[in-house]
């Protein structure tokens, strides 16, 4: 074995193993924070209502990935056509459908006891996030 080829093993391992606990984190931070910004992403959340911004799940310790999947799918589909959302919705069930981000735990039910309107939904995103950047 030559060492260019060594040296092409080693990368590979190196790239798969940062790959395994990839999180998205300065990603989703950024993402999150620009939603939190543009105030037309924003509805109040009541449990009665039949508005197509309704309540958004605010996740269990444990089931967060589950939830964001579940709240930004549901963002996505009641949002005229946000980039940022979808963008948000796709990296979150790739984390899910891969088990990419171990810090997340991988419940694959969104379990939650209360719900939010979008901006306390998105705030729980972004200091999820941010304890993982710490």
């Amino acid at each position: 074995m030559n060492a260019s080829m060594l040296s092409y093993i080693l990368l590979s391992c190196l790239l798969l193993s940062v790959q395994a606990e990839y999180c998205g984190v300065r990603e989703i931070i950024r993402y999150t924070q620009r939603l939190l910004d543009d105030s037309s992403v924003s509805c109040p959340c009541r449990q009665t209502a039949t508005s197509s911004c309704s309540c958004l799940p605010i996740p269990e310790s444990g089931h967060e990935l589950a939830c964001f999947v579940d709240g930004t799918k549901h963002l996505m589909e009641n949002t005229p056509s946000n980039p940022v959302i979808t963008r948000l919705y796709w990296t979150f069930q790739a984390l899910l459908d891969r088990s990419l981000c171990k810090r997340l735990a991988h419940g694959d039910q969104c379990q939650y006891e209360t719900k939010g309107n979008v901006k306390e939904f998105l705030k729980k995103i972004l200091t999820t996030y941010q304890e993982m950047e710490k």
